[in-house]
């Protein structure tokens, strides 16, 4: 669409479509906890995918045609719906297992399950802040235990220790931003990654050659809709089959077994994956499947001729094979900094941009200005760093973690835009990696209680916003012409009520049934794996 037609429209984003967005955020960050914990149906927001995102998208654009085929006025625009969509992708990386429900259980178990038998109580309790979580007796087990009837749920201890979190999560969070916003030309103009995940939705939101949002060229393909008929009927048999046995189910998975039983290739026919690896290379699809089985050969080959570790790692690394876990984390490590490597030009023109500002280096087509971005990635940084070393980690250690941590976020939502693979996790966790090679005698009680607290946005990492700001970007770069700087409030605005959202329902929920009695992975498996 020309620069004319667009400025006769008025600007990209409008008022109606951030409300939207802030609402669906709002309903993402509820609706997919309880789904989680009461329902216990689909997890709806835990991979990089973010199938509630793109499943609200689908009845937003029916729903927009509809109201497009009664007044023109009414329907949204294409740009809109990219604001709406990159606010709901954001908002999905954040309630379920890309942050909260982890972080609450995460730092409350200490106390809850301190018993004389672990000794928890006299080895760690001393060590932990008296900030960083509600330690009263009865704000803890009624978080896990529920409250009786008609009690009011006590609100009031909690304020402190979030709010502290929230200060934390919300530089977090920045810090991600203005890195891809940094990053985002390199990728997008300059080495042309394909982004795969953001295909579908950019065919989802395709206006008429008019300018009127009608029926997309996707939805009238017979095709298409066999192929959305497909998935729907496996996994509606399969859910039957659950609550009705008589209902035949349609199995997806299986194994093959190799020397000896020693190596076991899994088979899972995902429909997803084969979606997203339409959109890439064949030599990008064939190095990730033949790494993947050199991988389980040399962890095979290990197991036959008796190469072992007695190296013990976190549950969230991989315990099996220190070995293997090493080399991957440094692969994946050296994959970061080579992408830095490859970036490093533009990297020098975006650091001329925010402090001589040279003229001849564009940001007008950003969401916000290189300065911006350089000067909130160094706030960030500096928020985070003396909030890590007041929760006990040294600050000598702390510069460290944090690059290790940041790589590692860097990789995957490389290897997320670059391939499309919707699960995906690092081998090592920044903690992990911290205490293998400084050693737990040289961090201490308080900097190894500091690193536990750290688990809840570094463990269980099988999505979170970076990776969704990266494919935000390249959708607006693709989707909204002229100036982009209005997607930045609404990529902010979504963090901000999805943070306040979860909150909410994680605590109605657990003190109305108790935290034990919902998902027990959160409740009594994750909670205990930071201080164990």
């Amino acid at each position: 669409m020309g620069e004319k037609d667009h400025s006769v429209r008025g600007s990209a984003f409008s008022v109606r479509a951030f409300l939207i967005g802030v609402l669906l955020c709002a309903f993402i960050s509820t609706a997919t906890i309880y789904s989680n914990t009461i329902i216990r149906g689909t997890f709806m927001a835990w991979s990089f995918s973010n199938p509630v995102a793109l499943f609200l998208l689908f009845y937003l654009v029916m729903a927009n045609i509809l109201l497009g085929a009664l007044s023109k006025r009414l329907a949204l625009r294409r740009e809109e719906l990219v604001l709406i969509y990159v606010m709901m992708i954001v908002s999905a990386s954040l309630p379920t297992f890309g942050l909260v429900e982890h972080l609450l259980p995460m730092i409350t178990g200490v106390f809850y399950f301190a018993t004389p038998e672990n000794g928890w109580a006299e080895l760690i309790h001393h060590f932990v802040p008296q900030w960083i979580a509600p330690r009263d007796e009865y704000v803890v087990t009624g978080f896990y235990e529920g409250l009786p009837q008609g009690a009011a749920i006590p609100w009031w201890g909690w304020v402190e220790s979030l709010s502290y979190w929230f200060v934390f999560l919300i530089s977090l969070h920045v810090v991600s931003i203005c890195m891809m916003v940094m990053l985002r030309r390199q990728w997008v103009e300059r080495e042309r990654l394909l982004y795969p995940m953001i295909h579908a939705p950019l065919e989802m939101v395709q206006e008429g050659e008019d300018g009127r949002f009608s029926l997309a060229p996707l939805f009238r393909r017979p095709m298409m809709w066999v192929g959305f008929a497909l998935p729907i009927l496996v996994g509606s048999l399969n859910a039957l089959h659950n609550y009705y046995p008589g209902v035949p189910s349609v199995q997806l998975s299986g194994s093959l077994s190799l020397m000896r039983n020693m190596v076991h290739i899994p088979f899972t026919f995902s429909f997803s994956l084969i979606g997203f690896s339409y959109f890439i290379s064949r030599n990008l699809a064939l190095g990730i499947w033949l790494f993947y089985i050199l991988t389980i050969f040399e962890q095979g080959i290990f197991d036959v001729v008796g190469i072992s570790s007695t190296e013990k790692l976190g549950w969230f690394s991989n315990p099996r094979s220190p070995y293997l876990t090493h080399q991957s984390i440094g692969a994946m490590l050296t994959f970061a900094l080579f992408t830095l490597w490859k970036a490093r030009e533009h990297i020098v023109d975006v650091v001329r941009k925010a402090f001589v500002g040279d003229d001849r280096v564009r940001d007008d087509d950003e969401i916000m200005s290189y300065r911006a971005a350089v000067l909130g990635f160094l706030g960030g940084l500096a928020v985070m760093l003396v909030w890590l070393n007041a929760a006990g980690i040294p600050l000598w250690v702390v510069p460290l973690f944090l690059t290790v941590a940041l790589l590692i976020f860097l990789a995957l939502s490389r290897i997320v835009s670059e391939a499309g693979v919707a699960l995906v996790r690092a081998p090592l966790i920044a903690p992990d990696f911290i205490m293998a090679s400084v050693g737990p005698a040289n961090l201490g009680g308080g900097g190894l209680t500091g690193l536990a607290y750290t688990y809840p946005w570094t463990a269980d990492i099988v999505t979170f916003p970076m990776a969704s700001v990266a494919n935000g970007l390249k959708m607006a770069n693709e989707a909204v012409p002229g100036r982009k700087r209005g997607l930045l409030w609404g990529i902010l605005a979504a963090i901000v009520v999805t943070l306040l959202g979860s909150f909410w329902i994680m605590l109605y929920l657990s003190y109305k049934y108790g935290g034990i009695n919902l998902h027990s992975w959160f409740w009594q498996t994750s909670s205990l794996v930071p201080m164990s």
